[in-house]
């Protein structure tokens, strides 16, 4: 990866860490077995981000049951007060991982999780983020931020899915 595309993704990661940041709960669509479309509220958690998006989560939740059935995520993040929308779309997992989870750890988990990090069903979920749009309210247009999927595949950079000429920016694990 040449240096150029260092930047471009490291930039990518910063606009989006940006735009997100102090939106404390984001939408999640998940595909369930039956093919539904299901979205519920999830709490970010409040690390630097780098390219992956962290949640807590209970084994037993349908959630989980669909990420293991389809990890293709979509995470709607809003502001209406600064008119900031995110649109991310990601490739979610499933993580057995104390560590990482205390790491991640906040009191106000307790109402959901009432024996803390020894909660036999507390998991999380990861995202990695493959692409997002937010809406540029100054311009009235959806703004393509990442492209990281067909970026990977290629190595020719990002291209745009909808024939839209609008900038683009991409994140490089």
């Amino acid at each position: 990866m040449d240096n150029k595309t260092n930047q471009n993704s490291s930039e990518s990661i910063k606009k989006l860490a940006e735009l997100i940041k102090d939106i404390e709960v984001a939408m999640m669509t998940t595909s369930d077995p039956d093919g539904c479309l299901r979205s519920r509220p999830m709490g970010t958690q409040r690390i630097e981000f780098d390219g992956d998006l962290w949640f807590f989560t209970s084994r037993e939740s349908g959630k989980v049951i669909a990420i293991e059935n389809d990890q293709q995520v979509n995470l709607a993040y809003s502001s209406p007060n600064d008119m900031r929308y995110v649109s991310v779309t990601g490739k979610a997992s499933i993580v057995e991982d104390r560590s990482r989870a205390a790491e991640l750890w906040s009191p106000i988990y307790r109402s959901w999780f009432p024996k803390g990090l020894q909660d036999p069903n507390l998991v999380l979920i990861k995202v990695e983020v493959e692409s997002a749009e937010y809406w540029d309210y100054h311009s009235s247009k959806m703004i393509s931020l990442l492209d990281l999927a067909k970026s990977l595949i290629t190595k020719e950079g990002v291209v745009d899915r909808n024939k839209e000429r609008h900038d683009k920016l991409s994140i490089h694990h």
